[in-house]
C-alpha cells in the first residue's frame, strides 16, 4: 500500500493533496520502484568515475549584439497601452504595500 520507508499518506496530507485509496497504492508501487533502482545506483562501483557538475556538457551560445534593421521605437512605443520613457510601461506584478 505505501513504500516501507515513506508513508504516502503522510506525505500526501503534508502537500495537502487528497489521494484517493487506489492513487496511494498506485503512487506507493512507483516510489517504491524508485527507491529499488536507487538502492541499485548505491551498489556501483564508482571509485574511478571523476565528479562531475553535469551530465550533459554545458556550453554557452552567444551572438554580438548588433542593432539590426528592424522596427523604429517610436512607432511602436506610440501603439502601446502605457509607456514611461523610451519604455514599455507594465502593470505590478508585487503588491506595493508591503
Amino acid at each position: 500500500m505505501s513504500s516501507p520507508t515513506i508513508d504516502i499518506r503522510y506525505v500526501a496530507r503534508l502537500a495537502r493533496l487528497a489521494l484517493t485509496d487506489n492513487e496511494i497504492e498506485r503512487f506507493g508501487a512507483q516510489l517504491s520502484d524508485l527507491l529499488a533502482h536507487v538502492e541499485a545506483l548505491a551498489d556501483l562501483d564508482l571509485e574511478t568515475v571523476p565528479a562531475t557538475a553535469q551530465v550533459i556538457e554545458s556550453r554557452n551560445v552567444a551572438r554580438d549584439d548588433a542593432v539590426a534593421p528592424g522596427l523604429d521605437r517610436e512607432v511602436v512605443l506610440s501603439q502601446a497601452p502605457q509607456r514611461q520613457g523610451p519604455f514599455f510601461r507594465v502593470p505590478r506584478i508585487l503588491a506595493e504595500d508591503r
